[in-house]
């Protein structure tokens, strides 16, 4: 989830969601169960197979969710070693809402088998990728049969999909959702809206700590160049441009960047971090530590936006007013590039109004669902020191 300071220059941070008023809706969902081949789910998920071994997570589910990459390989290994503890312990799988929180006596020793496994793993890498993969494999779990695959809303009740209108970005961006697993299938997330609306070509998920999606945000990226790849990350540690300044220096200096683009030119590469502020920081250095691995230098080029505050703090309230989510985030930067001469033919306004028309849109359905279950739609107050 990314933010917007207003010092001067406006700049985005990343902020986190208050802990004490965050539209997380597990809160109102009881507790689902995972059905094994023994018993059957009241919904019936078709891209879930049944199995010997139990419910299998196919590649076509896998990107359902709004991936492209292969099926990660550490998220199938824990699927089954789940498995094979429901299994030996004769104890059904149970998870607290929408977001695949184990519990109950699973969940209990569940929690002890992973701390172990955990503090075993003595590389911080594998630790990582051992912590994402399980965070994802428990979302997807717990979330078959209720949440739309496409929206990440209850699928029987809240799905916005139809009001969603797909709108063609041109090829010269792409944008990367580089999101923290704990905001994988998260229902207040609008990094989601991006792909949903833009499409995965334009708007392409990596989830941080998966093999495999990150190496496919690498690979485009190392074939681009370093030139043309920004991060959305800036903050008082960190030089920063604006979009003018970095994107019209990119374009004088590449003679294939001007207004008649070839087949063969490389897109703008904006990754745009997708996560708590408190989660962030691992997050950008770990895009740091990539940068000089591949470039041999750490510098990754961050740019700063002017941008307005989004209507989603009617709803989800940052730590400030100034600061707003990352689907906000996307259309203040196309807002920018809009008005450069460069741009202005790509027709990027309609991809604004698209964008801005599904922030609407989940808008109403949370507000809806808040409001279905009794709970307060008023946004809470409160004070928090400047992040930078």
């Amino acid at each position: 989830m990314l933010s917007v300071s207003v010092t001067r220059p406006l700049t985005f941070k990343i902020s986190p969601p208050s802990p004490a008023f965050s539209l997380r809706t597990h809160m109102e969902s009881p507790p689902r169960t995972h059905f094994t081949p023994t018993s059957h789910s009241p919904q019936t998920n078709p891209d879930i197979k049944d199995t010997s071994d139990g419910f299998t997570i196919t590649l076509q589910e896998w990107q359902g969710w709004g991936a492209v990459s292969p099926l990660p390989a550490k998220v199938v290994e824990i699927v089954k070693d789940l498995q094979l503890l429901e299994k030996s312990t004769e104890v059904q799988m149970s998870f607290s809402g929408h977001r695949g929180k184990l519990e109950g006596d699973f969940g209990m020793q569940e929690n002890k088998k992973h701390r172990a496994t955990y503090q075993a793993l003595g590389d911080s890498e594998k630790k990582l990728q051992f912590f994402s993969a399980r965070q994802i494999a428990c979302r997807l779990l717990g979330s078959r049969g209720y949440l739309c695959q496409k929206c990440w809303l209850p699928l029987e009740e809240d799905c916005m999909c139809s009001k969603v209108k797909p709108s063609s970005l041109w090829r010269g961006i792409r944008f990367w959702l580089y999101m923290h697993p704990k905001d994988f299938l998260r229902q207040n997330n609008t990094g989601k809206l991006l792909w949903q609306v833009l499409g995965v070509e334009s708007a392409t998920l990596c989830l941080y700590g998966i093999a495999e999606d990150e190496e496919i945000m690498w690979n485009a990226c190392k074939i681009a160049g370093k030139d043309k790849v920004w991060c959305l990350y800036p903050n008082k540690n960190v030089a920063t441009k604006s979009v003018q300044d970095a994107v019209c220096q990119e374009i004088s200096a590449d003679p294939e960047c001007n207004t008649t683009m070839t087949n063969e030119y490389k897109p703008l590469n904006f990754i745009l971090i997708d996560g708590t502020w408190s989660n962030s920081a691992a997050m950008f250095n770990r895009l740091k530590e990539k940068t000089k691995s591949v470039w041999g230098v750490e510098d990754l080029p961050c740019i700063s936006l002017s941008a307005g505050v989004s209507t989603m703090h009617k709803l989800r309230p940052q730590p400030s007013w100034d600061r707003t989510c990352t689907a906000a985030a996307a259309i203040g930067l196309l807002s920018e590039l809009q008005v450069l001469p460069q741009f202005s033919s790509y027709g990027l306004d309609k991809q604004n109004e698209a964008l801005e028309n599904a922030v609407d849109v989940l808008l109403e359905a949370l507000t809806a669902r808040r409001l279905r279950m009794g709970r307060s739609i008023t946004r809470r107050l409160r004070h928090s020191s400047n992040i930078c």
